[in-house]
């Protein structure tokens, strides 16, 4: 055995409702499609066809070992019109729930995945205060008919990212481009965990429950100095961290509105989550306050730096906020011809296993190839091919060495010689 996984950790996938389920619905991203805005026009009205195909897809699931799975629900489909319930949603939903745990697959519910309904994002959306009741009726909406059968929620998932994506960066819907209401929305989506998580619990506390787990799908990545003996590029690494990230952590998980973020709600400072959630992809390399690649690093498709030891920095990082369990929520690549997924997968994995960390859950990003936001069907990070004319499913190479490692609880010379053994990065 070359390493074990942690005794006691689970391991699935992670999906997003809009990147998979497809059909028509009146979300963001449906009109972000509408305007040309995705790359390779992929239309999200496309998608994987999960919306119909979720029994296969769950045996497959079931088939390929997976212990766990986190999955989001689709605001626009379920209240597609404030204060209107789309009652055959919420059924199809149920549905699933049940069904992946008749296959003993636990789920993790995402209540907010990028995707708004077009009603929400033409009001103002997130940016403003007033609208902010209309994503906690979602939270309650989703608890009163859900509850019973989910016990682990994600309130928002890496808010720091849809905030600078939307509105720092112009590059998502609704494409604003300043710092002020980068930060606004920053404010108002750790005001809404911290309310959801409060909500969450209370509700399923008067359903007799005592198991609840709630917490917020943090994106961090390390930001390292070009030059670390240049103090310019230190200062500019700390401060990037601390504006992207490290300051909206703290909010969201204690209460603390650190500079220049603001406590506009009032609310007291406390412990708002259940476990650490952790999304990690990459190392940013910095010499001015933004992003940029270490030259002469492995490189996944989309250019991003390969760095392993990152998954642990980031995860320390978050615990030394608030000492919690730690599930990797999401963790992958972009390799589009599978040929060094297995690898990344590998050392990803290692570097966890042999960590002192509680790490408790390893959710792997994702599930099957679909819709990577702007940048459309062209960038895979599935473990399962889609074959985009019949959306037959296919389980890669990778997903076939992520399955053994949950058979074995760990990773075996003979497959490591089978799976990994040979797959080498991108060096750019």
């Amino acid at each position: 055995m070359m390493f074990r996984i942690p005794e006691k950790m689970l391991m699935g996938v992670a999906t997003a409702s809009m990147q998979i389920e497809g059909g028509e619905v009146d979300s963001n991203w449906h009109d972000w499609y509408r305007q040309g805005r995705i790359k390779d026009g992929t239309n999200p009205a496309d998608g994987n066809d999960h919306w119909e195909k979720w029994r296969e897809d769950t045996a497959l699931m079931a088939e390929m070992g997976l212990q766990i799975y986190r999955f989001g629900v689709e605001w626009a489909r379920l209240m597609p019109t404030p204060g209107q319930v789309d009652e055959a949603a919420v059924a199809r939903y149920r549905e699933e729930l049940l069904l992946l745990k008749e296959n003993g697959i636990r789920p993790l519910m995402t209540i907010h995945h990028f995707s708004n309904p077009m009603w929400f994002e033409t009001i103002g959306g997130f940016e403003k205060r007033e609208n902010l009741h209309f994503y906690l009726e979602l939270v309650e909406l989703v608890i009163d008919r859900f509850g019973d059968l989910c016990s682990d929620y994600i309130t928002i998932n890496e808010p720091n990212v849809y905030a600078t994506n939307s509105y720092f960066f112009g590059e998502w819907p609704p494409a604003r481009k300043a710092l002020l209401p980068t930060l606004r929305v920053m404010e108002n989506l750790a005001y809404c965990h911290i309310r959801a998580y409060g909500i969450i619990h209370e509700k399923r506390r008067a359903m007799g429950y005592d198991d609840t787990m709630v917490g917020c799908a943090n994106h961090l990545r390390v930001f390292a100095p070009k030059n670390p003996k240049n103090f310019w590029h230190c200062i500019a690494a700390k401060l990037t961290s601390f504006l992207f990230q490290d300051a909206l952590t703290k909010a969201m998980t204690l209460g603390r509105f650190p500079f220049p973020l603001c406590n506009w709600g009032k609310l007291k400072t406390g412990e708002y989550t259940d476990f650490i959630g952790l999304n990690y992809y990459t190392r940013s390399t910095v010499e001015g306050v933004g992003d940029g690649v270490r030259e002469n690093s492995p490189r996944n498709d989309l250019g991003w730096e390969i760095y392993p030891e990152g998954i642990v920095e980031c995860a320390q990082a978050l615990y030394d906020v608030l000492p919690r369990p730690i599930w990797i929520t999401e963790n992958g690549t972009c390799d589009n011809d599978d040929r060094f997924r297995s690898r990344y997968l590998y050392e990803h994995l290692k570097a966890v296993s042999e960590s002192t960390l509680p790490f408790e859950r390893y959710y792997h990003w994702c599930f099957c190839d679909n819709l990577e936001w702007v940048e459309g069907n062209s960038a895979k990070f599935g473990l399962v091919k889609v074959d985009e004319a019949t959306r037959a499913r296919l389980v890669k190479e990778s997903g076939r060495f992520y399955s053994a490692v949950i058979r074995d609880g760990g990773v075996t010379r003979e497959v490591y010689d089978k799976y990994v053994s040979g797959r080498e990065y991108d060096i750019r």
